[in-house]
């Protein structure tokens, strides 16, 4: 394999993960708990979050910020895995520099 056909897979791949990175920019998760809803687009930025419960006491505060953190990992966690599926196969061991 000569050092032009090289550069040409490399370009390719990096144009393939490049293709891969931008559709999951622009899906969106949903990460739930028991009271709470999050969405987050791929770059991992949250676009919106719902309390399902609006009948909540001040004591229920707690709960609920617990309720918050759970449904953002569980988001972040789809969007990890999203990537590692679309990306861990064509370049492995990158899914932590995007």
């Amino acid at each position: 394999m000569n050092m032009q056909n090289i550069m040409m897979q490399a370009q390719k791949m990096q144009r393939d993960i490049q293709k891969k990175k931008d559709e999951i920019d622009k899906k969106l998760f949903t990460g739930k708990s028991e009271l709470v809803e999050v969405v987050f687009n791929g770059k991992k930025e949250m676009v919106s979050i719902k309390i399902k419960n609006q009948n909540l006491d001040l004591s229920d505060i707690e709960v609920l910020e617990d309720m918050i953190v759970l449904a953002t990992k569980d988001a972040i966690t789809q969007i990890d895995q999203e990537f590692e599926e679309k990306i861990g196969n064509i370049a492995p061991g990158l899914g932590g520099l995007f």
